[in-house]
């Protein structure tokens, strides 16, 4: 499973012998030339190696990238670094991967879609800190293959460098995103190394996020085939030890321990949040992970971990935005998906629009007050304009403006209401309206690869557009605003099958929602209200019991 990497080179030219009737002088002249050739070319690498900036770890594929870019840009070098710069995120993307195994990961600009601020240096430094460990306590690597022999035989190496977290490949395509990206901060907090359960269908997915070493978990990890029945009852699971009094001060520490983080937690689960509990698991060399949630603002709410997490994101909304441009690229199967269509249907647009339709509901749609709410929506956030159904057209010096929609649904319904609407009529404001719809599977089908794929192509859609509505408890929304960096306008949950008023809201952040948050006080042992404890974490506008982070300076 492990991945090498080998640089390539270029074979050192050899210049041909001088011919026999050449002049004594000639041969004394060639050494003097020939050493002046290698001066020059010395000092072209040395510009290129101390004058140019680059990340930490170089390759010669990012060098020819230079090259070109220099070539490109003559006379104007702080244009190539800028060029350079946005390319690898800010500094957020390490550099040092083949290119064409993973168009994604530095094309994604060509779409122009930008970071939604700068990362911290800090989080900078400390993802090249994370890699380097990545590196050395990876799969297969002699540090793994060790702390591996312990976990079979029980023992526990107080000398090892090397603690893992290793997180289970669970629930829906949006809900995985997620987690995994709430999991490997996590590692972070604690320098522990993140492995991923490949489950059936996240090596089509994802690309390799860290460079040299593959994050995902070996197919002959000793523990894999428990993975299915991992549960609260598990006596491995940390919660059930709590609850039967089995974790004491005198005890053997496990080799490994279960945590269930999962919507239907209990108590004892739930003091994972607790410092006090923390330190004990600090000292077990594996956690399984198993979680269907986005608990990051939990995190922000534990002392231990505040003062990381000011360094990590000074900004506190955009943590799932740099994490998931950190970690998530879409494999070259999926990017194709992507870029077929965003050249094919959104690119030329004047303004793009993404619409996620999510209806939580027993029986199949359309349905009427959905479509009045979503029309109702983006007409109060001027997102779409108005139709004449008069039919007049509204006469307009120049070319008109044009909007592309993009609709993601399960139903074709909406869409195919959404798209005869303005193609029967002309707009009030004389702008041209296209409505757009990459798929309508009908129903979920979380264990069908071609469709996660396809669900995948479709987040990253609606993270490529300018403004975007979501549907209330959607982590598929979450996903794509998070990506996008977008605030974006929340269709409230309807009621009773008949459209709220109003229809929706503008999200106080990019952030997505923690839905199963605890209400507990660690200190005090008491329930709390975990929504109102700082300014940066608060109640989420599409699930009043959720919590979401915020930028305390701007989300009023």
């Amino acid at each position: 499973m492990k991945r090498h990497w080998r640089n390539r080179s270029h074979d050192d030219g050899t210049l041909p012998d001088s011919d026999s009737d050449s002049d004594t002088r000639s041969n004394r002249r060639f050494p003097l030339t020939r050493l002046m050739a290698l001066f020059l070319f010395s000092l072209f690498l040395f510009s290129l190696t101390f004058i140019l900036p680059h990340p930490h770890i170089q390759s010669s594929q990012t060098a020819k990238s230079l090259l070109q870019l220099k070539q490109t840009h003559q006379g104007d070098t702080s244009e190539s670094v800028e060029l350079l710069k946005d390319k690898l995120l800010g500094g957020l993307i390490a550099d040092g991967f083949d290119e064409k195994s993973c168009r994604s990961r530095y094309d994604s600009l060509t779409y122009g879609k930008r970071l939604s601020g700068n990362p911290s240096s800090y989080l900078v430094s400390r993802l090249r800190k994370y890699e380097a460990l990545h590196k050395e306590c990876g799969p297969y690597t002699e540090s793994y293959n060790r702390t591996v022999r312990d976990l079979r035989s029980g023992h526990v190496s107080e000398s090892s460098a090397c603690k893992y977290v290793v997180w289970i490949s669970y629930s829906g395509l949006g809900n995985r995103i997620l987690t995994l990206a709430s999991t490997f901060l996590y590692a972070l907090l604690t320098d522990r190394v993140l492995l991923v359960d490949p489950g059936v269908d996240m090596v089509d997915l994802f690309c390799e996020p860290f460079p040299h070493v593959s994050w995902f978990l070996p197919p002959d990890f000793p523990l894999n085939s428990q993975f299915p029945n991992l549960g609260q009852k598990s006596d491995q699971c940390y919660g059930k030890m709590l609850k039967n009094k089995s974790i004491t001060d005198s005890m053997v520490v496990p080799s490994f321990l279960y945590l269930h983080l999962v919507h239907d937690y209990d108590d004892q689960d739930k003091l994972f949040f607790c410092d006090g509990d923390q330190t004990f698991l600090q000292k077990v060399p594996w956690l399984l992970v198993k979680t269907d949630n986005y608990f990051v603002p939990s995190l922000f709410l534990m002392p231990s971990f505040e003062q990381e997490l000011n360094n990590l994101f000074p900004n506190k909304e955009t943590v799932f935005h740099f994490l998931g441009r950190y970690l998530f690229h879409p494999t070259n199967k999926v990017w194709g998906l992507v870029s077929r269509y965003y050249q094919a249907y959104l690119a030329n647009a004047d303004q793009r629009v993404g619409i996620q339709i999510r209806v939580f509901d027993s029986e199949t749609g359309p349905f009427q007050h959905v479509l009045d709410q979503i029309l109702a929506c983006t007409l109060k956030a001027n997102l779409l304009s108005d139709v004449n159904r008069a039919g007049n057209i509204v006469n307009s010096s120049g070319k008109p403006k044009s909007k592309a929609v993009l609709m993601t649904s399960l139903s074709s319904g909406y869409f195919e209401k959404v798209r005869d609407m303005y193609w029967e009529y002309p707009t009030v404001t004389g702008e041209i309206v296209g409505i757009y719809q990459p798929s309508h599977e009908g129903y979920q089908q979380t264990e069908k690869q071609l469709h996660n794929q396809k669900a995948w192509a479709e987040m990253y859609l609606l993270s490529l557009t300018d403004e975007l509505v979501t549907s209330s408890w959607s982590t598929f929304g979450y996903v794509s605003q998070g990506l996008g960096g977008l605030k974006p306008w929340i269709l409230y949950k309807p009621e009773n099958r008949t459209a709220p008023d109003p229809p929706c809201q503008r999200a106080m952040s990019t952030e997505p929602c923690f839905h199963a948050p605890p209400f507990y006080d660690c200190k005090a042992k008491r329930g709390i209200d975990t929504g109102a404890l700082v300014p940066h974490v608060r109640h989420c506008e599409d699930m009043s019991w959720g919590l979401k982070l915020v930028d305390k300076y701007s989300w009023q």
